[in-house]
């Protein structure tokens, strides 16, 4: 990648301007515009210094890829306009509101012969990138324990929205642990889910309980709440968000049938000896390895300037791994609706979790 890629960025709300920033900073990016048509914001973005622009039409013809960040209900639309015109996308997660949205913008860039990524960023750390690898060493696969529980401050609830359904744990958080479970242990058949909001009253649940059985006949479990105070998340664990604070926890538990690894220190229980692996002989233990830290939004943005370039990625969330991920959390939210197992493949078309 000698010359930057001149990338745009569509949508100039919070994770808009994160990925404007990192395309900024990238050696690899040439950030060419970040198209808000909210004039405040727009006038507020061009204040830090970006070339803030209203529409598609004012973004320069020298762009060659996108990457979307608006509100969900706006990703089918504004990446269809970005892959109309010839370019690559990388659009925020979740790929689409709908199963039919998401399966038109994989079938648009097929047709035109265009990449087409999703943002599940989580993907391009170093540990999770490892925990592939582990995951493989621990022999087949027999299940996963998860539990996420953060617990939100009362002031995140006086915005109107966050009280309603559908910006519960299940739909603005679950999806990056779908993802994740994707990516090193296979991919999701059936969910079945329990939701509550006894904690908080509201009319979106504060907390789910959701199981899961997988393609390779694996289960698993998971535990999800923003009203719980716990040590035990993703970014709680990793200290990947600077606004959470870090516990160095693990919160995901994986089984195999020749040992275990735990998430996301990469702590792995093995053989500690020859013959059968049974429970009279105690497992050996290894501690995980140290990575560097990283910005995975930097990294997965100069992944995906490494894909326009011609190269070839397979860390990348693709567009049809985008659309596993929201099939499966549509399942989970289905389930939830409905108090019956759901399997990944009977979500309907127009779903949209709510």
């Amino acid at each position: 990648m000698s010359v930057p890629l001149p990338l745009c960025v569509i949508g100039g709300g919070a994770i808009g301007l994160r990925h404007a920033e990192v395309a900024a900073a990238s050696p690899h990016i040439a950030l060419s515009a970040v198209v808000e048509p909210d004039a405040p914001r727009r006038a507020a973005l061009a204040g830090m210094g970006l070339p803030a622009v209203a529409t598609l039409d004012e973004v320069p013809g020298t762009t060659r890829a996108a990457v979307v960040a608006t509100p969900t209900p706006a990703h089918f639309p504004s990446a269809t306009e970005a892959l109309g015109r010839g370019w690559p996308v990388l659009v925020e997660k979740p790929l689409a509101a709908t199963c039919a949205d998401a399966g038109a913008l994989i079938a648009a860039a097929a047709a035109a012969g265009l990449p087409l990524f999703t943002g599940h960023h989580r993907r391009c750390h170093p540990f999770s990138r490892a925990a592939r690898a582990a995951v493989a060493a621990i022999g087949a696969p027999v299940g996963v324990q998860g539990l996420w529980s953060l617990r939100k401050p009362d002031s995140y609830f006086d915005i109107a929205w966050h009280r309603a359904p559908g910006a519960g744990p299940l739909l603005t958080n679950l999806s990056h642990e779908i993802d994740l479970l994707h990516f090193f242990f296979g991919r999701v058949a059936e969910a079945t889910a329990l939701v509550s909001s006894a904690r908080r009253g509201l009319a979106v649940e504060d907390t789910a309980a959701v199981a899961l059985r997988f393609e390779n006949g694996a289960l698993g479990s998971f535990l999800m709440s923003d009203a719980g105070a716990s040590p035990w998340a993703f970014e709680a664990g990793c200290g990947e968000n600077p606004g959470i604070a870090l516990s160095g926890e693990d919160y995901l538990r994986i089984v195999g049938s020749e040992g275990a690894l735990a998430f996301p220190s990469l702590t792995r229980w093995g053989r500690s000896g020859p013959g059968e692996i049974e429970w009279s002989k105690p497992l050996d233990r290894h501690a995980g390895p140290e990575f560097e830290r990283l910005d995975p939004l930097l990294a997965q943005i100069e992944r995906f300037a490494g894909v326009v370039a011609g190269g070839k990625d397979d860390v990348l969330c693709t567009g049809p791994d985008g659309l596993a991920a929201l099939q499966t959390t549509l399942a989970v939210a289905l389930s939830a609706k409905t108090g019956a197992p759901v399997g990944t493949g009977e979500v309907p078309d127009d779903f949209r979790g709510t």
